[in-house]
């Protein structure tokens, strides 16, 4: 009867013991676990682009003049060699000041007393070529009768063909101070003039299209007096578009020539593919929003998905691009935010069996998210997400239930 009471009272205590342990045993850590898979991965330089059409045409003034109001405007469609883009007049003349009129009144003034020796002149060379055309007669005459001798005819053919040239001289001189009283009267000539010779030839200069396309930008619709050489307009294609980006040159140097892009946040639901057609070989310094002096490159990008896809995108449209320095179809691939220091290197926690296994690993190419795995853990294992002070080697773990 004693062996049994001694029995029942050892089990009893053991049981108490049991319940104590179990009580005051820890409970597991929640934590978010995460699994070890083996998926695509690409690693990516990320900045900010602008669109701009490839071979813009711009349209500049041949000539000094005055620009009628536009006939084309913002987003029309040309055609090259039919469509008339710009329609240039000859220029008004300005305004003359009081001394400058003065000396335009004094110059028609001189021009006109000129003309009118030029006129006396003339009549003069006509007085003297009538009186040689008498004479000659008359000696002709009296030559064929015996009485006057050869030499006096060839004096009056001598005074005869002097008076011929100083008649078509004072006639050459004559329109030459017309021309010049001409000359000098147009100086007189204002914008306030009403008085308009009709021009002999078209009036107007009309410029084609030099491109088939989309008018891009007016510079002024409005009728306006132009230099040589201003630009009036620009034309360009919308379907043939390429994507500007400015990047720091330390990431620059990551991205080679035919590297794939992806172009997003560009008002379209799908994400564009483009390339890498060029990069810059010299680098340009730009001041950030901060203040801070800024090596940028820029590279210019080959769009690659068609125009139909991509409807609404125009010339210096604000995108966003994935540029990628690095590819792979299958990579060993886990959250960056396993990931912790440990002795000089990296490491993870593996959930193995409910306990917490710290474990060293090599990691190779990386992206904000996720990073790849050269050694250490196999695909399929369930690692530790953001670990916390809590979680040590060998503790007990559980993940954390989603609310």
């Amino acid at each position: 009867m004693a062996a049994r009471g001694r029995l029942f009272i050892g089990f009893a205590a053991a049981a108490i013991l049991g319940g104590l342990v179990l009580a005051l045993r820890p409970d597991p850590v929640p934590v978010d676990l995460a699994e070890v898979v083996v998926a695509p991965m690409e690693v990516t330089v990320e900045a900010e682009g602008m669109t701009r059409v490839r071979d813009p045409f711009e349209v500049t003034a041949p000539m000094t003049g005055t620009t009628t109001r536009s006939p084309v405007q913002v987003g029309d469609r040309v055609q090259r060699g039919e469509t008339v883009v710009a329609v240039i007049q000859p220029a008004l003349p300005g305004f003359l000041d009081a001394r400058a009129r003065l000396q335009a009144e004094a110059a028609v003034t001189e021009a006109e007393a000129a003309l009118r020796v030029a006129e006396a002149n003339l009549a003069r060379a006509d007085t003297d070529l009538t009186y040689a055309e008498t004479q000659m007669e008359r000696n002709q005459t009296l030559a064929g009768r015996g009485i006057v001798s050869q030499r006096a005819l060839e004096e009056a053919e001598q005074r005869l063909a002097t008076a011929r040239s100083a008649h078509a001289s004072a006639q050459s001189e004559l329109e030459l101070h017309r021309a010049t009283l001409a000359r000098m009267q147009a100086q007189l000539v204002g914008p306030e003039s009403t008085v308009q010779a009709e021009p002999s030839g078209p009036c107007c200069v009309e410029i084609h299209a030099p491109q088939s396309g989309t008018v891009l930008e007016v510079t002024s619709l409005s009728s306006r007096l132009v230099l040589a050489g201003s630009p009036l307009l620009a034309i360009g294609d919308l379907e043939d578009l390429e994507i500007e980006v400015d990047l720091l040159s330390s990431d620059a140097v990551r991205v080679a020539p035919g590297a794939l892009a992806h172009v997003d946040r560009w008002g379209g639901d799908e994400v564009i593919s483009a390339r890498v057609r060029q990069v810059d070989p010299a680098a340009f310094t730009r001041v950030s929003a901060l203040g801070i002096e800024e090596q940028r490159v820029r590279l210019r990008l080959d769009i690659l998905t068609p125009p139909e896809r991509r409807q609404g995108l125009g010339d210096r449209f604000r995108v966003f691009v994935r540029l990628v320095v690095w590819s792979g179809d299958r990579v060993l691939q886990l959250p960056q935010s396993a990931l912790f220091r440990h002795e000089g290197g990296w490491a993870v926690f593996r959930e193995v069996e409910g306990r917490a296994v710290l474990t060293p690993v090599e990691v190779g190419q990386r992206r904000p998210d996720r990073v790849q795995v050269l050694s250490g853990v196999e695909a399929g294992a369930k690692v530790v997400a953001y670990p916390g002070n809590r979680v040590t080697e060998g503790a007990r773990i559980a993940a954390r239930t989603p609310r």
